[in-house]
């Protein structure tokens, strides 16, 4: 059995990361109120101005953390490290110059490195939330980083 990789388990119910550029967040928030009888059913949270927003204007709960450009995205990013969140929908901004941009960058790889799921807009937001795997678990493989930080520490 190779333990270079170790299983994970995505649950049926989703801890769900909803975040949004400023010009983005009308697009979110009307996306969360159109999948709004999905979105109840799952655990939700976000960065504090778009989380807020998103509870105020649909009455979903929201756990907020601190805005984007506040560290938000880094908090996000250490939850995905935790095994706390599951699945990030993003929309972002492309056309906009955004000032934490590296702090963007740095959530979108942890997402990558820890094989969570990202919609970046409504397309692949919708493709995600009405697919078969939102009602069941999903299991999917990460390095085993354990392992890895073990052999690295051996050979230095």
């Amino acid at each position: 059995m190779d333990d270079s990789f170790i299983t994970l388990t995505i649950g049926k119910t989703k801890n769900i990361a909803l975040i949004a550029h400023d010009n983005k967040k009308p697009d979110l928030i009307a996306w969360c109120e159109e999948n709004k009888e999905i979105l109840k059913n799952h655990f939700l949270c976000g960065t504090g101005t778009t989380a807020r927003m998103i509870t105020d204007r649909t009455g979903l709960p929201v756990r907020g953390y601190n805005s984007g450009p506040l560290g938000g995205d880094q908090q996000i990013g250490a939850k995905i490290v935790e095994g706390k969140v599951d699945f990030i929908i993003f929309f972002s901004d492309p056309l906009t110059a955004q000032p934490h941009d590296p702090d963007v960058k740095a959530l979108l790889r942890i997402a990558q490195v820890y094989d969570i799921p990202i919609a970046n807009n409504r397309a692949s937001a919708d493709f995600m939330i009405h697919s078969s795997y939102m009602t069941q678990e999903y299991e999917h493989e990460i390095i085993n980083f354990q392992k890895n930080i073990k052999e690295r520490s051996e050979t230095l």
